[in-house]
């Protein structure tokens, strides 16, 4: 059995022991369960795999599964684009060649990630459409509209960078149209389509379409809310509280949409947001 696939499941909803356990068995049992393999009742790894998104069978060994390791690694690399921890997320694809690569969900999956880093990275804009390309034309042969859907906000946030605005938004709008309708079935899909609401609304926010942007953040919130996922929680509250500085709304709303932000950033232990809501609550501060 897989438990540290298991783990790493609980680390990315953002869950200790103890609030994945509650209801459900107690904290005792779940850290035998991930410390020292005592697997709990089916019906017990069955509830807390249903909290967590995660199909019980994907903690079996599954026979003729192709390069073990290496999706471990991206794993890895996906959880670190979750929390922003873009140096790590390059270093484990730098060491990984692509022409190593064996099954198309791993090609579709190290593409997407690639493309993000380079964004982070400040790689050419050329060099950042060209791997989203890559990703656009797999998906054409192969049908994984999850990520096409990546690929297009990338592209999106690829010119914003670039400050054309224009052909930003071309992108962010065919996103727009499709994605409240996409299926959330696994906690991978759950990911990526945070990762799309959340910088399809940054976007919005940031050039001034404030109700498509809050539209877009209050749907985030509620996929955390009902996947029971925490990470995009603190920076959907954050960009609202600055959408709330920009609507000029009351210094009690911001402040309450500030304090959501830090306290599941600290949950998260996010050090980058924690810096950025200090540094915008000082702000808020001088200009009282």
């Amino acid at each position: 059995m897989n438990i540290q696939h298991f783990i790493n499941a609980r680390k990315r909803a953002g869950l200790s022991q103890s609030e994945l356990a509650d209801g459900i068995c107690t904290q005792t049992t779940l850290s035998r369960f991930e410390n020292n393999g005592q697997v709990p009742s089916l019906k017990i790894l069955i509830q807390l795999c249903d909290r967590l998104g995660l199909p019980i069978g994907e903690l079996f060994p599954k026979v003729g599964v192709k390069q073990p390791e290496l999706s471990a690694k991206l794993e890895q690399a996906e959880f670190f684009l979750i929390t922003s921890e873009h140096k790590q997320l390059a270093e484990i694809l730098a060491n990984i060649s692509v022409d190593t690569i064996e099954d198309q969900g791993s090609l579709f999956r190290y593409y997407y990630l690639q493309g993000y880093v380079m964004i982070f990275q400040k790689a050419s804009i050329t060099d950042i459409l060209f791997t989203f390309d890559r990703l656009l034309l797999m998906e054409k042969q192969h049908n994984n509209p999850i990520f096409r859907l990546l690929a297009l906000t990338g592209s999106g946030m690829a010119y914003s960078r670039e400050g054309e605005d224009e052909k930003a938004e071309f992108y962010f709008e065919q996103v727009f149209e499709e994605i409240y309708t996409y299926p959330i079935k696994t906690i991978e899909d759950t990911w990526r389509v945070l990762n799309i609401v959340f910088h399809c609304g940054e976007f919005y926010g940031e050039h001034d379409e404030l109700a498509a942007s809050n539209a877009l953040l209050e749907y985030a919130l509620t996929i955390c809310s009902d996947n029971h996922v925490t990470y995009y929680l603190a920076r959907a509250a954050y960009q609202l509280a600055v959408n709330a500085i920009a609507e000029q709304r009351s210094r009690t709303e911001i402040r309450e949409l500030l304090a959501d932000a830090r306290a599941y950033a600290k949950i998260n232990r996010n050090r980058i947001l924690l810096n950025k809501i200090s540094d915008l609550q000082t702000t808020l501060n001088d200009t009282n």
